[in-house]
């Protein structure tokens, strides 16, 4: 276990610092400010004496709802044995590692991605390696990077933390076919599906039902302090990944799980993706004059800033802004060597966020 080489969040130290102005201006937090279902809310209310255990991979009810989902959506039929339901999906990334690699393998992850993938990877002593990805190839990985690497399993995310990008259906579909050629494990993080604007999302699942997907009720579900995620692993794997949960986890929060069974919502969550795409949107033409961003993001509620024009070094622009103005970024280091990049998240209401954009034009004037 390489804890010593385990890298801190600097968002996390933006955080704090940002918590002590009372006229914070918020880009730098990764969760919904947008309440669950009322129906999730009430769930919780009429199921307040469960407290017992569920098994290990779940409440049997949620994954079939789970699974009836991935077919309403995607039209992919998988069995509920194959979800388990996991502790956020910091939990299912456990599982993945542990199931798809062992000690020393590698896993193959972009440069920029989210850090915990790395983290957890060198906790379960699996070596990590970073893939450049950039405006060129619109921050995906293609089969000609997985070609030139040696990799014994990939993960994407799409949508994509911290870019916004969302894997082309056809580029998703070559990736998990060149990997299977190689013999490399495919694990696709798609907790961001659903909050996807313009074009739809595709699920790995609808080319390959020997990929290990990952999904939670963070993100588009807005219950990211429920801590309750999922992982879709291969047939071949349901018994190993139980017998994992159980020794790792025992079981996720049995309340979450009761109030979840409420979270598909259709309605309710139709509404929670167009209130992010027009933040989207007007965040996005708010900051276009003021940097270059490379895309406008397809999905998730991240933009992803160049801010090479003023600075190098992003660590040193998101501090100095937050000192200065009280607005609060993420500095695009946390997710790999992008140092003269920031994240915007576009996860408060828009009167808000134009107040930041409004402070940030002054200040950059100056």
């Amino acid at each position: 276990m390489r804890c010593e080489n385990l890298t801190p969040f600097i968002v996390m130290d933006i955080v704090r610092e940002a918590a002590k102005y009372d006229d914070a201006i918020h880009f730098e937090i990764g969760q919904p400010d947008i309440a669950p279902s009322p129906k999730v809310l009430q769930a919780i209310c009429n199921n307040a004496n469960q407290s017992m255990y569920t098994e290990s991979l779940g409440l049997k009810p949620l994954r079939e709802k789970i699974a009836k989902y991935y077919y309403d959506t995607y039209k992919v039929q998988i069995l509920p044995t194959q979800i388990v339901l996991t502790p956020g999906t910091s939990g299912a990334f456990i599982l993945a590692y542990s199931l798809a690699l062992s000690k020393g393998e590698i896993l193959g992850l972009s440069d920029p991605s989210y850090p915990c993938y790395k983290n957890v990877a060198q906790v379960l002593d699996i070596e990590p390696k970073f893939i450049e990805i950039s405006k060129k190839d619109s921050y995906q990985l293609t089969p000609l990077h997985v070609k030139n690497h040696k990799l014994h399993a990939l993960q994407i995310s799409s949508p994509s933390n911290p870019t916004g990008n969302l894997y082309s259906p056809q580029n998703l579909k070559d990736l998990i076919f060149t990997c299977k050629q190689k013999g490399i494990a495919f694990i696709s993080d798609e907790l961001y599906h659903g909050l996807t604007y313009d074009k739809k999302a595709c699920s790995a699942l609808e080319f390959d039902d020997e990929v290990y997907v990952i999904n939670g009720f963070s993100k588009y579900f807005c219950m990211p302090g429920f801590r309750l995620g999922w992982i879709i692993v291969p047939k071949s794997k349901v018994r190993e990944a139980e017998i994992l949960a159980q020794n790792l986890f025992i079981c996720p929060s049995t309340l979450s799980q009761y109030a979840a069974l409420e979270a598909f919502d259709a309605n309710y969550l139709q509404q929670v993706q167009k209130s992010f795409k027009e933040r989207r949107d007007a965040l996005y033409e708010a900051l276009v004059p003021l940097f270059d961003i490379d895309a406008k993001p397809e999905g998730a509620f991240y933009l992803w800033a160049d801010i090479s024009k003023y600075s190098n070094d992003g660590v040193e622009f998101a501090r100095k802004m937050l000192e200065e103005i009280h607005v609060a970024v993420t500095p695009g280091v946390d997710f790999g060597s992008k140092k003269h990049y920031v994240r915007f998240a576009y996860t408060r209401e828009i009167p808000h966020m134009l107040e930041g954009v409004k402070r940030i034009k002054k200040w950059l004037g100056r």
